[in-house]
């Protein structure tokens, strides 16, 4: 190997580890998470699982695309999966509705996750939505009432939950399938209550400045394990997962057979314990950090009144 060569090695590791160091933005994080070659639900599904059968339906109006569920085995252990799903072109974009689940989505999930408590099944959910589908067809059949209900069943369900945000994580569409007893995020994921457009859009009046609305959100993996919110962060390739998307696979199979062999030998009481002991202290959490956010956002409505 020649001296030019080594030194320019050791040049590309130092820009890795002052990229690591210093931490991608908000928007970047975002524009990173609606990559459209990013890994979804699917890959990860298929790549860990030594077999995969699909669920269908809701047994109540129909089948949704943009919500996957089924069976798995890890392993030799059985788990059910319940994720997101958004295409990988055009095409099956549309097919999958961009990610975004009507109410039978969520319904179709919360079918999955009672039959995998009736048969003692781990759950896996994987995140990546910008929010669940808003339109009127939606609304008429109870969008807000069955996300309500998957929170409510969600949180006492009598078997472990692992959840995993791997691209946007964003509204009632991402907690509609995020209850669990862990909660992780990828690297470059982000997750809020509004994407930073309808921030920009809504508080700020102006849809352009999306980019200084998702830096006053807070939305970032980083942002989300300094708050207590997640458990903790899964790394990814330098570039993103979508440049080495078997690395962050490996990193999420070795997570979920981690945490399932400890909690899988808990009772059901302890954890539905865990879990709502853990869902209640988030208020505390964000009390805490409600200075810091509170401060950023004072500042990007004075500019705003400017």
């Amino acid at each position: 190997m020649s001296e030019r060569t080594v030194q320019k090695f050791y040049e590309t590791l130092d820009k890795m580890e002052e990229m690591a160091s210093k931490g991608r933005s908000g928007w970047e994080c975002v524009l990173l998470s609606r990559q459209p070659n990013r890994p979804g639900a699917s890959y990860y599904i298929e790549s860990m699982c030594d077999n995969f059968m699909e669920l269908h339906g809701d047994r109540l109006y129909g089948d949704d695309r943009a919500m996957i569920t089924g069976i798995g085995t890890i392993e030799g252990r059985a788990v059910t999966f319940i994720g997101n799903r958004k295409g990988e072109n055009l095409k099956k974009n549309i097919e999958c509705n961009y990610g975004m689940s009507n109410p039978e989505g969520y319904r179709k999930a919360l079918r999955a996750a009672k039959q995998a408590e009736k048969f003692h099944r781990p759950i896996v959910c994987f995140i990546d939505t910008p929010g669940a589908y808003p339109g009127m067809e939606g609304e008429a059949r109870g969008i807000g009432e069955a996300i309500a209900r998957n929170l409510k069943e969600f949180s006492t369900l009598k078997v472990p939950i692992l959840s995993f945000i791997i691209g946007e994580g964003g509204s009632g569409g991402a907690l509609g399938i995020g209850i669990g007893d862990k909660l992780y995020m990828l690297e470059n994921a982000v997750y809020s209550v509004i994407t930073p457009e309808g921030f920009a859009s809504i508080l700020l009046r102006d849809p352009a400045r999306a980019q200084e609305a998702a830096e006053a959100m807070k939305m970032t993996s980083r942002d989300l394990k300094n708050f207590n919110i997640i458990h903790d962060i899964i790394p990814e390739a330098p570039n993103g997962a979508q440049s080495d998307p078997m690395l962050t696979c490996k990193a999420i199979k070795e997570t979920i057979m981690r945490d399932l062999d400890i909690l899988c030998d808990k009772s059901y009481e302890n954890l539905v314990r865990y879990r709502l002991k853990k869902i209640r202290t988030i208020d505390a959490h964000l009390r805490q950090a409600s200075p810091q956010i509170s401060t950023k956002l004072l500042e990007v409505f004075t500019r705003t009144k400017q």
